[in-house]
């Protein structure tokens, strides 16, 4: 003990000067925004190798698991593909040019998932140099969990579902009410559902998804089912309770959307911008 006591005292003075240092960096990243944006930048890319290890390791035993997921949703696609007909004998030529994509899919890894605390992210493994930007959803095969805020070259940072900012839009499969997606900062599984006007319909069990009213995620995504519900202080909106078909204690696979509309719906959204 008292070794480490002389050894402060004889480099207080250095000591001192890296603790100015560092608060004053933080000073700096907190009050301007290209630097804090670099800052987050540069986090992304030194956990992301850090996670990237660990997340190696882990997936080696969870193999079963994640195998079992893809089967299921490999069939949900067959399934899918095989309800449409064509009559192969009326086709005369098929330019795949002609039909026009409103949203692409990149499929990536969760390397770090955040559930526990009341602002949650969540780090996965695509960044710039896969085409991933700022504002496009994240989807798992079972339902949304967040939207790309920030990015690097190899990885990128979700602002998850699970976040105090979180707020999207979502509603009832079986009617065009709809309201905002929030969290409540208590069960990682259940989230809220808010501002659905109260001369909806609702059942316990009904299947909630996102509206597509927004360049973010289409029309028709799973988020999960009612648990409960009650109106507001006002009288006026439902609050609802939504169990999440994804279970966000536990995500591997991911895909990143990607809307070929966003920018021309800005544009003529907000002309003067």
């Amino acid at each position: 003990m008292q070794q480490i006591i002389n050894f402060l005292i004889r480099n207080k003075n250095f000591l001192l000067f890296l603790l100015l240092l560092f608060f004053s960096l933080i000073l700096t990243i907190q009050s301007h925004t290209y630097h804090k944006s670099k800052f987050i930048s540069s986090t992304n890319f030194l956990s992301g190798g850090v996670y990237g290890w660990r997340y190696s390791i882990s997936t080696y035993f969870g193999l079963r698991n994640k195998n079992t997921r893809l089967l299921e949703e490999n069939e949900r696609l067959r399934n899918y593909i095989s309800t449409f007909s064509i009559d192969t004998s009326s086709v005369k030529f098929l330019d795949t040019l002609s039909f026009r994509k409103p949203f692409s899919f990149t499929k990536g890894n969760v390397y770090k998932n955040d559930y526990s605390k009341t602002d949650n992210y969540i780090l996965i493994n695509k960044g710039e140099n896969d085409g991933i930007e700022p504002d496009m959803g994240v989807i798992t095969d079972k339902g949304i969990i967040g939207i790309v805020e920030n990015t690097s070259k190899n990885y990128s940072r979700v602002l998850s579902i699970l976040n105090s900012n979180s707020k999207i839009n979502a509603g009832l499969k079986k009617s065009n009410q709809y309201g905002s997606l929030v969290w409540n900062g208590k069960d990682p599984n259940i989230v809220q559902l808010e501002t659905v006007p109260r001369q909806a319909i609702l059942k316990q069990g009904d299947t909630i998804i996102t509206n597509g009213r927004s360049t973010i995620f289409p029309k028709g995504i799973g988020i999960g089912t009612i648990l409960s519900y009650e109106l507001d202080k006002s009288q006026s909106y439902y609050l609802i309770d939504v169990k999440l078909f994804n279970d966000m204690t536990d995500i591997g696979f991911i895909y990143a959307i990607k809307s070929s509309d966003a920018t021309e719906i800005k544009e003529i959204e907000n002309p003067e911008n």
